[in-house]
């Protein structure tokens, strides 16, 4: 059973460790372990007060990768999934995290949850502001350019990129509702 104090079970043997995979075992030897002087193993317990720890209480369902044969004793609830994200979330979670299918709706959930985000902060007399708030403003400002130029800096390869990721999502929405309005109006004209 998971969570419990006790070491799991080991599925192989360190000798069938040995022949599968090569260098396995390689720090068995406590001479070869820089932590032997403070490691002090308990063959009875890991150091837990506890059988098992006291379960959080689950007051909605959560999502639960299908890896696990239960939920986590502790799991975050600051930011409960809803709307059209938890949705894509939760069938995220019908996948094995080993897939790819699981990671790709999890990103997707990410970027639908932005989006609306967007544009409900559209719909307040507040609205974002992507100049200010993506750095853009701050790239003339504060000597952006000249940061990067002659640094060494990594991210200097993809600066081409950087508008384009950042200013292209604005672009496409505002393209968006501006064929909308037009497609509106010229039904209202006729």
């Amino acid at each position: 059973m998971t969570y419990t104090p006790q070491k799991p079970p080991i599925a192989e043997s360190p000798e069938e460790l040995r022949r599968r995979i090569p260098g396995w075992g390689v720090d068995l030897d406590p001479k070869d372990r820089p932590s032997v002087p403070k490691l002090q193993l308990q063959e009875d317990l890991t150091g837990a007060h506890w059988e098992f720890p006291e379960r959080q209480p689950e007051r909605y369902p959560r999502e639960r990768s299908p890896e696990h044969g239960m939920l986590t004793p502790v799991f975050g609830t600051a930011q409960p999934p809803t709307g059209v994200p938890g949705a894509i979330r939760r069938h995220a979670y019908r996948y094995s995290e080993g897939r790819s299918a699981h990671w790709l709706l999890l990103l997707f959930a990410d970027r639908v949850d932005a989006w609306e985000h967007h544009l409900r902060s559209l719909l307040t007399l507040r609205p974002d502001n992507p100049i200010t708030e993506t750095g853009v403003k701050a790239e003339f400002t504060r000597h952006g350019l000249r940061s990067r130029v002659g640094q060494h800096r990594t991210d200097l390869k993809h600066q081409l990129l950087d508008p384009v990721i950042v200013a292209g999502p604005w672009v496409a929405a505002a393209w968006l509702v501006y064929a909308g309005v037009r497609r509106v109006v010229r039904a209202l004209q006729s």
